[in-house]
């Protein structure tokens, strides 16, 4: 990173950090970008959402090409502009393909520097909307907590199926040398995503040995279309994951608002009668994954 764009970094995260040095951050592509897509559903879910408006004081959005960052500076205070050498990152990056790992271990690397500035973070998709403030159900203990594709039942028990694209990250020896750890041993899973990447390498002694704390987030809270937060009471976010093709996801998330701001006008007390449930997934269908 050169040095003028190391310091505008240094001063979007301060600006953007709370007291404790923490961020929200998300990262934002042209096609994530254009007025009525992803990022506007996000940003729309944080002024909707239960005690959620205030945290976007401290998101900050990276921009991985010019068109994002201009259409992000026109929505939010906090922008940063991620130069990517060369590489185009504007277009739809479809799942698993060249443009699309690249993406990932780009964000994943600009994570890791992060949390080397003495930030912690939230990392949130784009795609995941925020109903409730999450952190009154992260756990006080833990250097690394993340969301599920599947939740087991018990946040220390590996056998859950994370998702990289929540996580709350404290600033620390152990979560950096894990960072790191994790971005090279891309090298040792070539074609393969951060979160496959993840999944092997949280069996892999070298954790333990760092003594890096593990936490998974349980869906009844963090959920998403794989496994969606069955209570809307509870819920904290829902990912658009188990999600092939931007214009399926929009359509989801669009009626997955819907149903929110239909549980928000109702009573409390029909709030709590009622068990409702959510309209998604429809066109992100887990039958068309199969």
């Amino acid at each position: 990173m050169m040095i003028c764009e190391d310091l505008k970094l240094d001063r979007v995260l301060q600006k953007a950090s709370m007291r404790d040095n923490t961020v929200i951050l998300t990262t934002l592509n042209a096609a994530w970008a254009s007025p009525g897509s992803v990022i506007d559903l996000f940003v729309d879910s944080f002024h909707s959402g239960v005690r959620t408006s205030s945290l976007l004081n401290h998101l900050v959005i990276i921009a991985f090409d010019g068109d994002a960052y201009r259409q992000c500076a026109k929505i939010h205070h906090y922008c940063f502009a991620l130069g990517t050498e060369g590489v185009d990152f504007s277009e739809e990056k479809r799942f698993l393909t060249s443009g699309y790992l690249e993406m990932m271990w780009k964000r994943l690397d600009f994570l890791r520097l992060v949390l080397e500035k003495g930030y912690s973070f939230i990392f949130s998709d784009a795609d995941i909307m925020w109903f409730r403030n999450p952190f009154p159900h992260f756990y006080p203990n833990g250097d690394l907590q993340i969301a599920c594709d599947h939740y087991v039942g018990n946040a220390t028990d590996l056998r859950n199926i994370a998702n990289g694209g929540f996580n709350y990250v404290k600033s620390n020896e152990r979560t950096i040398e894990f960072y790191s750890f994790w971005y090279s041993s891309r090298l040792r899973y070539p074609g393969y995503h951060d979160q496959d990447v993840f999944n092997a390498i949280k069996h892999d002694p070298y954790v333990a040995d760092i003594g890096l704390e593990i936490k998974f987030l349980s869906t009844a809270y963090f959920g998403g279309f794989c496994e969606p937060s069955r209570d809307l009471n509870k819920v904290c976010t829902m990912h658009a994951n188990c999600c092939i093709g931007l214009r399926s996801k929009i359509h989801d998330l669009r009626i997955m608002m819907e149903d929110w701001k239909n549980y928000l006008s109702l009573p409390p007390s029909l709030k709590r009668l009622l068990t409702l449930s959510w309209r998604v997934p429809q066109n992100c269908s887990l039958s068309s994954l199969n």
